[in-house]
């Protein structure tokens, strides 16, 4: 039986102690603030109460294997509900296009709202993503990168690389099978799921749209925080020890391999691994020796960090009819919302605040979520630029967050969602805010981005170079994500083994 001291209670902290409990192991738990969750955090205003990140379930298989294999059924805990339609979704022109939730139903309702020939084009695009997810899923998602071993294990079989396409971006790819734009900015926006431009992001994430869509979407009903709820319970019947407002000053590292962790109090927790679900940046930067750490840090430098997002909490006075649980609202020119985001293109070098942003809008008809029946709770996210003073945009400037408030708030009225008198509560949390609150260096909510055909082979391993010490969430391997942090906690308890 290890001694295992696990760094931040974040869903990828959590998954990895229930697991490693489970298998034995003699796990304590150390987050620096009150509350467990990270990004999948809860906050109540005046009754109405939102999810602070995550609003999307995929890939149930994946929560279904952690809860099976800790002790009992994910059902017995929550409350999973599928979303259909999965999104609605408004183009720049007016045109809507309700996406089911329900595979079988996706052709006709693509044909149905963008013409005929639509539904045909997609599902050859979904053909093609299914063949590259069954390639990529166990080498790519569900085991340790293996850095250049893992891409030779792939050529050989030259028509699995082909399917693949390492050289083709995942814009490149929807140019090749999509000739309705619509469809094409469709796909484009998958590349935001990992925290990535289209442009230069890899054609093997079409697969997160196949998984999507074969999978389904789903809500927990109560709001996500309760999976990390949980999840927590789960490692604390498992004999975990969960300690809040515990903040770690540093990996202690003896003999040559972590031997635990020193708080910010000096307290040192004595342990045989060390599991992080710090972000990885800052994990390599402040808390263990520079000495050892020498080519992960090379490697995160090479990356380009991803995009953040720029939050809108709304508490609203009165139902709004016709609403999806998701709904996304598309500007004219979704290239401009890159450039700004990435400080690329037009605005090369100068990342900004979006001026026309894509606007998506999580609002769940759930009643624990709101204070009575004639209210609603929003949250409004949009494409934003990492926090980076003196280098890109400063979100604590003063004024900032809330002059973009009203911007955002303005680009909702003009594509139809226009609420502002039916506003009693309004919250924003900035980049600057995620970074305070999680941790995340810059505000960048997958740690790095997708973008560039070695973007994978750049994010740093499971195992680090320090002996005992392994990293979990969603800047590390597999990636962001609910689902992909998830794998990359079963990955460790693999890579920690049985007591």
């Amino acid at each position: 039986m290890a001694r295992v001291a696990v760094v931040g209670a974040g869903l990828g902290g959590l998954a990895a102690a229930a697991r490693l409990a489970a298998q034995g192991h003699a796990v304590t738990v150390l987050e620096r603030s009150q509350e467990i969750g990270g990004k999948l955090g809860r906050l109540t205003v005046d009754g109405h109460t939102f999810d602070t990140g995550p609003s999307l379930v995929t890939l149930p298989q994946v929560y279904r294997d952690l809860f099976a294999a800790t002790g009992a059924p994910l059902e017995n805990s929550v409350d999973l509900v599928r979303v259909d339609p999965a999104v609605a979704y408004r183009f720049a022109d007016g045109t809507h296009l309700a996406f089911p939730g329900e595979p079988g139903a996706v052709p006709a309702a693509l044909d149905a709202a963008l013409g005929a020939g639509a539904g045909e084009q997609w599902s050859a695009l979904m053909a093609r993503a299914q063949h590259m997810w069954r390639i990529s899923e166990r080498p790519f998602l569900r085991t340790p990168l293996a850095g250049a071993a893992t891409l030779a294990r792939l050529a050989r079989r030259p028509a699995d690389v082909a399917t693949i396409a390492p050289w083709q971006s995942l814009r490149g790819l929807g140019e090749a099978y999509l000739r309705h734009p619509h469809l094409r900015t469709l796909l484009d926006r998958y590349a935001t799921y990992s925290g990535s431009d289209p442009r230069r992001a890899p054609a093997v994430l079409a697969t997160v749209a196949h998984a999507e869509q074969a999978f389904g979407s789903w809500y927990v009903r109560g709001g996500l925080h309760r999976l990390a709820l949980a999840v927590a319970e789960r490692a604390v019947e498992r004999g975990a020890l969960l300690r809040t407002g515990c903040a770690v000053r540093r990996v202690v590292v003896a003999g040559g391999r972590a031997a635990g962790v020193e708080l910010a109090d000096g307290e040192v927790v004595a342990a045989d691994v060390v599991v992080s679900n710090v972000d990885a940046a800052a994990l390599y930067a402040d808390l263990v020796p520079a000495r050892a750490t020498a080519a992960p840090r090379r490697a995160l430098a090479r990356a380009t960090p991803s995009l953040s997002g720029f939050v809108l909490l709304l508490g609203l006075r009165g139902r709004t009819p016709d609403l999806a649980h998701h709904t996304v609202r598309f500007p004219a020119d979704y290239d401009a919302e890159f450039d700004a985001v990435f400080g690329t293109g037009r605005h090369a070098g100068h990342p900004r605040p979006v001026a026309d942003p894509t606007v998506y809008v999580s609002a769940p008809d759930d009643p624990a979520l709101r204070p009575d029946e004639d209210s609603e709770s929003w949250f409004v996210l949009v494409n934003a630029p990492r926090h980076e003073p003196g280098r890109g945009v400063d979100w604590d400037e003063p004024g900032l967050a809330e002059r973009y408030a009203d911007r955002v708030l303005q680009v909702m009225a003009d594509r139809g969602l226009d609420v502002r008198d039916r506003v009693r509560v309004r919250v924003t949390r900035t980049p600057a805010d995620l970074e305070r609150d999680t941790g995340s260096v810059g505000g960048s909510i997958y740690g790095t981005s997708s973008n560039g055909a070695r973007a994978a082979f750049l994010r740093p391993a499971n195992a680090s170079p320090v002996p005992g010490l392994f990293l979990v969430g969603g800047s590390a391997h597999p990636g962001g994500g609910l689902p992909l942090v998830t794998l990359s906690a079963e990955i460790v308890a693999g890579l920690v083994g049985p007591a």
